[in-house]
């Protein structure tokens, strides 16, 4: 009996444990589901995110900035139910969060990153975030975008060869930051950022979302 009470206490403890890290997401459209692996290396970002998912904050908000070739970008409260034509970007949660530039983590196609504002701290908008489409690079556009948008900052040559093969943005680098990767339905991505858009890169046909804690076991 105490050997059988011994194991239970270790697998809530151990399940418990592998349930903290590694949290996942999906994010359901009309263009079919993502999931997204929320980064453990960013953990104030990680935990933001999964609070205002419980909170289901970004239930039927839009991706309300398309741009083919860079990001789609959502996350805004004042999008939910709004006028077609209507200007969106400005909605908030009355709060910032402290950037959290990791240099491992990269603006590769695919990853989630957070949106913000002019900020010499350039601390993260609390709700508003985007997903990377962005495009190949050669090694000439790349050297390109290190001397003049990078500060003369040497891209490694690990992510330099990402760039090149997958496509990413990697000008944001180091500037916004990035908390997670899309592992599932990468397609999803250029399905939105193939949309037509207004003037100022919203759809023309709203992109809602709604997002969700992806359920978690021990050997998930």
């Amino acid at each position: 009996m105490k050997r059988l009470l011994l194991f239970f206490i270790l697998f809530v403890t151990t399940t418990t444990g592998l349930m903290a890290k590694n949290r996942k997401v999906k994010i359901i459209t009309p263009y079919g589901t993502m999931i997204i692996k929320l980064y453990d290396q960013t953990p104030l970002h990680r935990d933001n995110f999964i609070k205002l998912t419980r909170a289901h904050l970004y239930d039927s908000v839009l991706f309300h900035r398309v741009i083919s070739g860079f990001m789609i970008q959502g996350g805004d409260p004042d999008s939910k139910h709004a006028k077609a034509g209507q200007q969106l970007g400005e909605g908030d949660v009355g709060y910032t969060i402290p950037a959290e530039f990791q240099l491992d983590l990269f603006h590769r196609k695919g990853v989630l990153a957070a949106a913000r504002d002019d900020n010499p701290q350039k601390a993260s908008s609390g709700c508003q975030f985007y997903i990377v489409q962005g495009k190949k690079l050669t090694d000439e556009q790349l050297d390109k975008i290190e001397q003049t948008r990078l500060g003369g900052r040497k891209i490694p040559v690990d992510q330099r060869e990402i760039y090149k093969t997958i496509g990413g943005t990697p000008q944001l680098d180091q500037s916004y930051t990035v908390f997670g990767q899309v592992v599932k339905g990468m397609e999803v991505i250029d399905k939105i950022a193939a949309l037509k858009t207004d003037k100022n890169a919203r759809p023309l046909q709203d992109v809602p979302m709604k997002i969700r804690l992806v359920k978690k076991w021990l050997f998930f």
